[in-house]
């Protein structure tokens, strides 16, 4: 009965039964959401994540619309069927259960994927509340944590030392809200790449800093971000990213992290990391450094100017269109690994232990 009274079935519920009755009435049915662009959020530095303007777009059943109405329809009760089940589903299974949707079936899985989203966005919840977990994994983690999880076989609780993998690491689960923390470490150190977090690993850089490293793997998944932040907020721990130089990471990776995406702003509030700072590479490390570069091209000049001129985040610090404007003028980037130049644990013994100690410059 808990299961069945949740807000979120609630809300199923109501939302069904308002089409419904609309049918009787021969009425046109909608199903309301907000719309998940860029130029439907805005930027405040005092809650430090994209939120939503009041823009929504509006899905009405007519004979040009049946199919997706009658695919959002479906993928409500899905969502039903696991929420009341305490069941889960992938976003690769869920297309697969379609195929016994006849006529309302998805033909690929982007379309499955978007149907999801916009009822994770009508809903206002995250995907996982709705009963959908994503196929890819959280990321990885190594350093001074203990993660406190349960047995899913007995509740029984259990301690998982991140210190003790060897030479491998902890990975973040597609769900991570049952998870407590115990740490002494001083910081947080996201890193972009798999090889980079690798070395770091390998030469127990964690314990030389004290700290914990996660590596992102790319743009972090919700559950990477969901986890930092987590981690973050209960033992009040600063999140320094360490990422290539260049603008995809800067517009893409840190960005996402740091204040969430136009396109998931309806859950921002609780997948992002306000309080992340980017350590590097930036723009002026590449000549600090004498690091060896990239040219930069096209796709990369036109990320540049897009940011500059479109993303609230870079609109809001002068900081980072500063970098952005300067990493155009030298028409170059350059990636974590290009440390190595000076040996490969350059990047230990000498980079970011100087980055560290200059925490005040680091870009916001």
């Amino acid at each position: 009965m808990a299961k069945q009274q949740s807000p979120v079935l609630v809300n199923l519920r109501e939302k069904a039964e308002a089409v419904y009755h609309k049918i009787l009435k021969k009425q046109q049915p909608e199903l309301d959401m907000p719309l998940r662009a860029l130029s439907n959020v805005k930027y405040d530095d005092r809650g430090g994540y994209f939120e939503l303007m009041g823009k929504k777009k509006a899905r009405t059943l007519t004979a040009s619309t049946v199919k997706t109405f009658a695919q959002t329809l479906r993928m409500m009760a899905l969502s039903k069927e696991l929420i009341e089940g305490d069941d889960i589903a992938t976003k690769r299974e869920a297309y697969y259960v379609s195929k016994n949707w006849d006529e309302a079936r998805f033909n690929e899985q982007p379309e499955s994927d978007a149907i999801m989203d916009d009822v994770e966005a009508m809903m206002m919840v995250n995907r996982e509340q709705i009963g959908f977990i994503p196929e890819e994994k959280g990321g990885d983690i190594a350093g001074q944590m203990i993660v406190i999880d349960r047995d899913a076989d007995n509740g029984k609780e259990l301690r998982i030392d991140c210190t003790k993998f060897g030479s491998g690491a902890y990975s973040i689960p597609s769900s991570v809200e049952g998870l407590r923390f115990e740490t002494n470490a001083t910081f947080i150190l996201a890193i972009e790449t798999a090889g980079m977090f690798q070395r770091l690993v390998k030469h127990n850089y964690w314990k030389k800093a004290n700290c914990i490293l996660i590596s992102l793997g790319g743009v972090p998944t919700r559950a990477c971000r969901r986890f930092i932040r987590k981690l973050s907020d209960e033992h009040k721990l600063p999140v320094y990213v360490f990422a290539d130089g260049d603008p995809y990471a800067y517009g893409s990776i840190y960005r996402t992290l740091k204040v969430g995406s136009g396109n998931a702003a309806h859950i921002n509030q609780f997948f992002c990391v306000p309080q992340a700072k980017f350590l590097g590479v930036t723009p002026q490390d590449i000549i600090d450094y004498k690091l060896p570069t990239h040219p930069l091209k096209d796709v990369d000049f036109k990320k540049i100017k897009d940011l500059i001129k479109n993303d609230p985040f870079i609109i809001h610090h002068k900081e980072w269109q500063k970098a952005l404007l300067q990493m155009s003028t030298m028409k170059v980037r350059a990636e974590q690994q290009a440390l190595a130049k000076w040996g490969l644990n350059y990047v230990i013994e000498k980079y970011l232990p100087d980055k560290i100690k200059k925490v005040d410059g680091f870009l916001p």
